[in-house]
C-alpha cells in the first residue's frame, strides 16, 4: 500500500499529472475555449463519455482538473468539480439534489448570500426552507423534517458569527431522515476540519476565499464524499434513480453508483448552466492552494490573538470567536478544530453604530472591503453593508448588533495587527472623551447611562446599546504576539 502522504506534501503534490510534451513541473495554463478530436471515432467517443479526453471548456479543462485533483485530495473525498464562484458552487450542489416541490432544512447562521439563494432563487422554483434556529438543537433539526425534505445544509465555521458546527450530530439527524448533509467549508479549508470525516456527503467551497488566499480571482468547489446511497430510497431522488434516456435507459444510480450525484452534478447540473471557470483563475487558485496549510495556521493563530485582545477591552461587549474558552462554541472547536478556529469573527462595539464608524475610518493596515480569507487582514459592518436588507428586528435576532463589525484576520506581522486594531479602539473612546477629565463622567450617547471606570480613573462612555464597557487596559502588544507559533513571528515583528 502506498504510504499516505501529508496534507502539506499533498497540496504541492497532490493530483499533479507530469507534462509529457515538455516536463513542465507546474501544470500549463490551457487558455482555450475548445479541444481538438484526433479522428471522427475520437469525437464521437468523447461525446459518448467512452473516452475521458477534453471536448470544450465549459465541460471540462486540464487546468481546472489538476485543482479538482487537489482539493478532492484535502478534502479527502474521491471527486471534485471546479466552477465560477462559491454562488456557483452552492447553486449546483442544491441544484444536483433538489426539484420542484423540494424541502431543505438549514442552519439560520449561514452566509446571507447562499440565504438569499435558498430563499428567492430557489423559493421561485417551488423549494422550500425551514432554518434552524439554535443549530446546536439537533432536536429542532428533527422537528424541521418534512416527507419532502431532500437535504440539510450548514457551514462548519459560518460567517460572521464564528458559532461551529457539530458537523457529526447534524449528518447523522440528516442520515436518520434519509437525506445527504451538504456543508460549506470555505472558512474552515480542508487544513481545519474535513467535514466527511465527521459524516458530511457533499462539501462547497468559495474558493476566492482562504483557498486562493490572494484576493485575486474567483472560483467554487463541489466536492462529492462519495459515501451517500443515492439509491436507498428509489422515490426520493428520482432524476438520479429513474431510467435516463442518454444513458441507454439506465439511471445514474445504475451506471455510476454512489457517484450518481456528482455526474449528474457534472454533466446535467453545472455545464449546462455554464459556471466554468476561467483556466486562468483556476491557475492562481492552484498557487494559491500549494502555501494553503502555512497561511490558514497564521491566519488562524492571528485571529485568536487579536480576539483575546479585543476582549480584553473596555469598549467591546462581546467576541465571538469559538478559540476563546468564554465562547459557547469552545467545545466544538477543540472537537472539530484542533488546528484553529479560523479567522473570520465578529466582535461588538458597546457605542453601537457611531463606535463602528469611527473604528472602521480609523484603521490604516486594516482593509475597509467585502471580502474573506485574504492575507491582507479585513473589517466591515455587517449591518450596513452584507446585513442592510434586513430589518433591525431580524438583524438583533441573529446577533447582528450595530456596534458588530466583522474581521477577516490576515498573515500581517500580529503586533502590527493589533497596534491597528488598537488605533481603531482609540477613535471609539474619543467620542466619549469630551469634557472627560479627571474623576468627570460623560456620555457621548447622550442617554445617561453609566460607564465604569477607565485607566486612571477616569470614567467614559461611548454611545451605546445599554451593555457596560469593561476598564480599558494598554494593550500588552508583544505578550499577545507570543501567542502566534513563533516559527512565524520574528523579534522584529515584536
Amino acid at each position: 500500500m502506498a504510504h499516505e502522504h501529508g496534507f502539506a506534501t499533498e497540496q504541492v503534490h497532490g493530483g499533479f499529472l507530469p507534462d509529457t510534451a515538455h516536463g513542465a513541473r507546474v501544470p500549463a495554463i490551457h487558455m482555450s475555449s475548445g479541444f481538438l478530436f484526433d479522428d471522427f471515432e475520437q469525437a464521437r467517443d468523447r461525446f459518448a463519455g467512452t473516452d475521458d479526453g477534453y471536448t470544450y471548456t465549459r465541460l471540462g479543462n486540464p487546468t481546472n482538473a489538476d485543482v479538482e485533483r487537489r482539493v478532492a485530495l484535502l478534502e479527502g473525498c474521491p471527486e471534485a468539480i471546479l466552477v465560477g464562484s462559491g454562488q456557483a458552487a452552492a447553486t449546483i450542489a442544491f441544484l444536483g439534489v433538489l426539484q420542484a416541490g423540494d424541502h431543505v432544512v438549514s442552519a439560520r447562521s449561514i452566509y446571507e448570500g447562499t440565504k438569499g439563494l435558498l430563499v428567492q432563487n430557489l423559493g421561485r422554483l417551488g423549494i422550500d426552507v425551514d432554518f434552524v434556529s439554535d443549530q446546536r438543537d439537533l432536536d429542532e433539526w428533527s422537528r424541521l423534517v418534512r416527507p419532502n425534505t431532500k437535504a440539510f445544509f450548514a457551514e462548519t465555521i459560518p460567517n460572521p458569527k464564528n458559532d461551529v458546527l457539530d458537523v457529526t450530530g447534524v449528518a447523522d439527524t440528516a442520515h436518520r431522515a434519509g437525506v445527504p448533509l451538504i456543508v460549506d467549508n470555505t472558512l474552515a479549508t480542508p487544513y481545519l476540519v474535513r467535514p466527511v470525516e465527521h459524516g458530511a456527503d457533499i462539501v462547497v467551497h468559495s474558493a476566492s476565499k482562504f483557498l486562493s488566499g490572494h484576493g485575486a480571482g474567483l472560483g467554487g468547489l463541489v466536492v462529492d464524499g462519495g459515501r451517500f446511497d443515492w439509491g436507498a430510497e428509489p422515490g426520493r431522488f428520482p432524476h438520479l434513480t429513474q431510467p435516463e434516456p442518454s444513458l441507454g435507459g439506465q439511471s445514474y444510480v445504475e451506471r455510476y453508483g454512489r457517484r450518481a450525484f456528482v455526474v449528474f452534478a457534472r454533466d446535467v447540473v453545472a455545464a449546462r448552466i455554464g459556471a466554468s471557470p476561467s483556466p486562468f483563475n483556476a491557475f492562481l487558485l492552484r498557487q494559491g492552494i500549494e502555501t494553503l496549510s502555512l497561511r490558514v495556521e497564521r491566519h488562524s493563530a492571528n485571529a485568536l490573538a487579536v480576539a483575546s485582545f479585543l476582549e480584553a477591552q473596555p469598549e467591546v461587549t462581546s467576541v465571538d470567536h469559538a478559540g476563546l474558552a468564554s465562547s459557547p462554541y469552545h467545545d466544538l472547536a477543540q472537537r472539530y478544530l484542533p488546528r484553529g478556529a479560523g479567522s473570520v469573527f465578529a466582535f461588538t462595539l458597546a457605542g453601537g453604530e457611531p463606535a463602528a464608524r469611527a473604528f472602521t475610518d480609523a484603521v490604516q493596515l486594516i482593509s475597509r472591503m467585502t471580502h474573506l480569507g485574504d492575507v491582507r487582514t479585513l473589517v466591515l459592518h455587517p449591518a450596513t453593508t452584507t446585513h442592510a436588507g434586513r430589518t433591525a428586528a431580524e438583524r438583533a435576532d441573529m446577533g447582528i448588533d450595530d456596534g458588530l463589525l466583522r474581521l477577516s484576520v490576515g498573515i500581517e506581522d500580529v503586533a502590527d495587527i493589533i497596534r491597528d486594531v488598537e488605533r481603531g479602539l482609540a477613535a471609539v473612546r474619543a467620542l466619549g472623551q469630551g469634557a472627560a477629565s479627571g474623576g468627570a463622567v460623560t456620555s457621548a450617547a447622550g442617554d445617561g447611562r453609566e460607564a465604569r471606570p477607565a485607566s486612571g480613573g477616569a470614567v467614559t462612555s461611548v454611545p451605546g446599546d445599554g451593555r457596560e464597557a469593561r476598564p480599558a487596559s494598554a494593550p500588552d502588544v508583544a505578550a499577545l504576539a507570543h501567542t502566534v507559533p513563533q516559527a512565524h513571528v520574528l523579534s522584529e515583528d515584536l
